[in-house]
């Protein structure tokens, strides 16, 4: 489900995101849509709707702001409470790029050693990243192995624009004896 109660501030993003993703080079997009996700954040301005905030009692909430006409990117809006955050996943080969609104995330990043098509997949951790507000990140596949909790009392929001809409994606969860499995996971949006 869409939420489109929108504001001025909200409405000026999505014009910058239209222009951040008319190139092909993926890291000049990410690197734009990267600086227009930072400037809208600091200028201090609501973006988002009070609806977009509220937490989710039993997942990390996950709203779509904006689905680009064209379908070269989508605009969600994550609420993550005390201790909600997600399992070690991909993005299904779709380049990302997020923003924090409010609070603090941890990001885990984690590099894939040997075969990604392999049945137990081995992972190693590559970096952990506290972000608070107004500082963003990018994936840009292969490079796209992470997890991203909340580690603060508080919630936290993001903003994440990915290169098309995000509707599945490959999570891992850590198996007995080492290793992990891969399951795809559908992914749908908090009413």
């Amino acid at each position: 489900m869409a939420m489109t109660a929108r504001t001025t501030a909200s409405d000026g993003l999505i014009r910058r995101l239209d222009q951040a993703v008319a190139t092909q080079d993926v890291d000049q997009l990410c690197g734009e849509v990267k600086r227009a996700l930072i400037d809208a954040v600091g200028a201090g301005a609501p973006i988002l709707d009070a609806a977009f905030l509220a937490p989710a009692p039993e997942r990390y909430a996950r709203r779509l702001m904006h689905r680009d006409p064209a379908g070269r990117y989508s605009v969600v809006v994550m609420v993550w409470d005390r201790g909600q955050g997600t399992p070690l996943h991909d993005h299904a080969g779709v380049w990302c790029v997020e923003c924090v609104y409010r609070g603090r995330i941890r990001v885990t990043s984690f590099d894939l050693e040997g075969d990604a098509a392999a049945e137990r997949l081995q992972f190693t951790p590559e970096s952990v990243v506290f972000a608070g507000v107004g500082e963003a990140g990018h994936l840009i596949p292969p490079f796209e192995y992470h997890m991203i909790e909340n580690p603060d009392a508080t919630p936290a929001v993001t903003i994440h624009v990915y290169g098309g809409e995000l509707t599945w994606c490959n999570a891992f969860h850590p198996l007995d004896g080492g290793g992990y499995r891969r399951e795809r996971r559908t992914l749908s949006y908090t009413e």
